[in-house]
């Protein structure tokens, strides 16, 4: 009966191997035979020493030590924390708290400019349009009537001893009618002086379509 193929396979290698060497590479054990190592065998006869396996991990856990997390957050970096942390904290908080601010609208249209005045829990103050100061019909939509209605509005703000009782105040623009650029112009000229210096924030808050219903068809004249 022929040798078994992996046999037949191994032969050639055997033979290679002179008698003496192949006594003494028996007798060696298997773990001391690593070409590719560069660690000190270790037999599994060194693991059943409790001794041995309590001095090793010891060691292991000297190795860990450092990179060990801290008990409880950052304490392990910047230390724990102290009360006068917490006031630090306090003071920052209340400093970056939201100033109440007074209201200045602005709605500007094609065919009329309105002006509003609103506390900061938005309770109207002064409310006026062109139409208020005698501009009628087509006039009320003119750059003229809105810069007659802001300068208006500046004067009846001072009238009425509101600028020691605004501290801040927040401009509104909504519309893109002749009157935006008319009441910007008021607040930047000499009208606007006092009122100027009490302005915090700007905001545009003009409503756009995405989408939306289909509008109305353009004018046609003549």
């Amino acid at each position: 009966m022929s040798k078994p193929f992996a046999a037949r396979l191994l032969q050639p290698l055997s033979s290679a191997i002179c008698s003496s060497c192949r006594t003494t590479l028996a007798r060696q054990p298997l773990l001391s035979t690593r070409p590719f190592s560069s660690t000190p065998a270790v037999l599994a006869k060194d693991f059943q020493d409790p001794t041995a396996v309590i001095s090793k991990l010891n060691s292991l856990a000297s190795v860990l030590e450092p990179f060990q997390k801290p008990t409880s957050g950052f304490e392990g970096i910047i230390g724990p924390r102290h009360a006068q942390d917490d006031e630090i904290d306090s003071l920052a908080a209340s400093l970056h708290k939201e100033v109440p601010m007074y209201h200045f609208h602005v709605y500007a249209t094609k065919h009329n400019t309105h002006i509003t005045l609103t506390r900061p829990n938005r309770e109207p103050l002064i409310s006026v349009s062109c139409g208020n100061i005698g501009f009628k019909k087509a006039a009320r939509g003119t750059y003229d009537s809105a810069y007659q209605l802001a300068a208006y509005m500046m004067s009846r703000i001072q009238d009425k001893g509101l600028l020691t009782e605004i501290r801040d105040m927040e401009v509104i623009f909504r519309g893109f009618g002749p009157g935006r650029e008319a009441v910007s112009k008021v607040i930047m000229s000499s009208e606007g002086r006092n009122v100027r210096t009490k302005i915090k924030k700007l905001t545009d808050a003009t409503r756009l379509k995405f989408g939306g219903l289909r509008s109305p068809r353009m004018r046609r004249l003549g």
